[in-house]
């Protein structure tokens, strides 16, 4: 038997959601929620000695002591004015930050430059130049810890 013509448009429309439905990633599926009885990761107070919290493996919390890293590095503002370029970079932390002016020129036979390295001592403010012979690409700093002195 035909199924009449008048419902084909709304079966249609309804299974057009479950398709979509279906066809959803995984991420977009909502999760689960844990109930009662399930292991759960959690932090345990305690001493900063790193431990293990018990439970099954996928759920093990290792807590430990926090190292936070010292600030470094030099704030560095850059300007290009045609085929010179210019950066300004004020040391605000109690290192020093050795910086380096880098130069990439627009033409193919023009020489990219990597400038000389200058020490950004705490609270000081350094400049570095750098030139192409025509247009300036692009310009950028990079910063390196100095070594500390052998005694």
């Amino acid at each position: 038997m035909r199924p009449s013509r008048s419902l084909a448009p709304v079966s249609a429309a309804a299974a057009l959601p479950l398709l979509l439905l279906m066809t959803l990633p995984c991420a977009a599926v909502p999760h689960a929620r844990a109930g009662h009885g399930e292991w759960h990761a959690r932090v345990v107070d305690g001493p900063p000695q790193a431990r293990l919290v018990e439970g099954p493996p996928y759920a093990r919390v290792v807590d430990g002591p926090r190292v936070r890293p010292k600030p470094f590095g030099a704030e560095c503002r850059t300007a290009v004015d045609g085929s010179r370029a210019v950066a300004y970079c004020h040391n605000p932390h109690a290192d020093a930050d050795r910086v380096r002016l880098h130069v990439e020129c627009e033409r193919w036979w023009d020489i990219d430059t990597d400038g000389p390295p200058a020490e950004a001592g705490p609270a000081r403010t350094v400049r570095l130049t750098g030139r192409c012979w025509q247009e300036v690409r692009s310009v950028w700093v990079s910063h390196e810890r100095q070594r500390q002195r052998q005694r």
